[in-house]
Formats: C-alpha cells, sequence, structure tokens
C-alpha cells in the first residue's frame, strides 16, 4: 500500500502521473511529473529525486498525460483503487497537484496541461475539496507562460478557490539559499516573485526546516524568513512548514539532519506570532 514515505512516481506505471499519501495534503494526492527526466533548475540537498541534473523536461505528451490522469481519477473515484491501495485513514482523495521530479513551471507545455487538466477535473466532477495545485520554486514567474499557467490556478473552482499554489522558500539569506537550494539566486528576487504568484492564485509557502552539519538554522537566518514572512504576511494563505520526512538521494544527504518535534514547534510558534497560519508537519 501507499504510505507516506513512499513517493515513487513510477508507482502505476504511467510516464507522468502518479498517486501519493501525502502528509501535508492530508489524504491521497495525484502528482503530476512534468520532469519525467529528473532535471530540474535547482538541486536542493534534501531533494528524494534520483539522478538529479540540472536543466529543463523534454516535450510534454500533452494527450498522454490527460489520458493518463483520467485513467487513475476514475479508478480513486469510481474503481477499487483507494481499497486496494490506501490505509484506511486516508482514503481522502485531496488534490491533483504539479509537483514531480523537478520544476513544473520549467515545462513550456505548463499553461497548456493546467487547461486541460482543469477541464477534465471539472468534466469527472470531482467534489469541490478536490484542489489543483501548483508546488513550485517560483523561480520562473518572470515567464509569460508561468504566470498564466498560475492564473488559470487561481481560477480554477471560481468563487470556491479550488486552485491554489505552494511555494518553496527554505531560506531568507542568499548564504542560506546557497546552502540548502544550491542556486544563486537574491531573497529580493525570491519576494518579488512571491508577491507576483500571491497576485495570481491563493498562495501558500512551504518550507522545509531541518539541521545542516549538525546544527539547526542560526538566529541570523531564523530572522530573516521571519521578517520575509512579516513583509508578505498580508498576501499570502498561509507557511507549510515540515520536517524531514524520506532520505534525500543528493550528495548532501549525509549532512542533513532531522529537528526535534520541540525545535519544529518553538519555530511555528514565532511564525503564528506574526498572525501567519502555520501547518506544522515534523
Amino acid at each position: 500500500m501507499l504510505t507516506v514515505t513512499d513517493h515513487r512516481r513510477d508507482y502505476s506505471g504511467f510516464r507522468y502521473v502518479y498517486p501519493v499519501v501525502s502528509r501535508r495534503a492530508g489524504g491521497v494526492s495525484v502528482g503530476i511529473n512534468l520532469n519525467p527526466n529528473n532535471a530540474c533548475n535547482w538541486a536542493c540537498v534534501y531533494c528524494q529525486v534520483p539522478d538529479l541534473t540540472r536543466g529543463g523536461p523534454p516535450p510534454i505528451d500533452l494527450a498522454l498525460l490527460e489520458t493518463e490522469l483520467a485513467t487513475l481519477l476514475r479508478d480513486i473515484v469510481q474503481g477499487d483503487f483507494m481499497a486496494k491501495e490506501v490505509p484506511e485513514d486516508a482514503r481522502h482523495l485531496m488534490d491533483v497537484a504539479f509537483s514531480g521530479n523537478g520544476e513544473p513551471t520549467s515545462a513550456p507545455e505548463f499553461p497548456d496541461a493546467v487547461a486541460r487538466i482543469s477541464r477534465l477535473m471539472q468534466d469527472l466532477q470531482l467534489p469541490e475539496t478536490v484542489k489543483l495545485r501548483l508546488i513550485t520554486n517560483g523561480s520562473l514567474l518572470h515567464r509569460a507562460g508561468v504566470r498564466e499557467g498560475i492564473r488559470r490556478i487561481g481560477n480554477y473552482g471560481g468563487e470556491n478557490a479550488a486552485g491554489e499554489v505552494w511555494f518553496k522558500i527554505d531560506r531568507a539569506t542568499s548564504d542560506g539559499i546557497a546552502a540548502v537550494n544550491k542556486i544563486a539566486y537574491s531573497p529580493q528576487k525570491a519576494h518579488a516573485n512571491l508577491i507576483a504568484c500571491a497576485e495570481l492564485a491563493p498562495t501558500w509557502i512551504q518550507t522545509c526546516w531541518f539541521a545542516l552539519d549538525g546544527a539547526a538554522p542560526d538566529e541570523q537566518e531564523q530572522a530573516a524568513y521571519l521578517a520575509l514572512l512579516d513583509s508578505v504576511r498580508t498576501k499570502i494563505k498561509g507557511v507549510h512548514l515540515y520536517g524531514l520526512a524520506r532520505p534525500s538521494l543528493q550528495p548532501e544527504a549525509s549532512r542533513l539532519g532531522r529537528l526535534s518535534i520541540e525545535q519544529l514547534a518553538a519555530f511555528a510558534a514565532r511564525i503564528a506570532a506574526l498572525g501567519i497560519e502555520v501547518s506544522l508537519n515534523p
């Protein structure tokens, strides 16, 4: 059966579509992998993708993507998938999420994929509680196609607001970003992209909080992160703060360590003190 520690992309034998039990989503999440070549423009030290490489995805077969998604969703909502594959306490379809083995917005087909998947979800008459999500590092908001795709996600569900974005911000200093995400990316650029994203779709920040070389993020890093949050607290829906759940498959894996629930809870409390909703997943 699926578990929160098993997020294999090939679980169903499809190229683009895979089911997981997501602790943050709170049930079954149907993932859309637009990076089947394991390529990403970031190289986060905690990433669970094997053989991760720098770059973008190959051309996406949108017709195949739609067929795979329709097949899996029908099995979930009309067949016996939940009974056969999912633990009893997690048998709830929570979302269809662009995630996968790299940055999903790096695919030129991203906005068209959003349009197709939105129509399919509506045609299948999925419950209003099923979200259409994008999980992104947010670094490509300068592209018109990326903004259009996010706008379509924001419009999904109309007044019921069933589309949203989970926007990665793990650290808020240049040194912290370089150490964790392995990129040269300024906090100012991350802030600007976050604001642009939040104007297009309901947006949550997602943050992986862990020890590196035996040390938790120091007070300078914590203060910079909290200052960034304070500057956008009226723009965002909240923060998903989470620890390490599955082993990293990157060269830095041995340098990573889990923080205690007490350490995570203490930092979550500092976020909540800003008046921001926090979802904590140790």
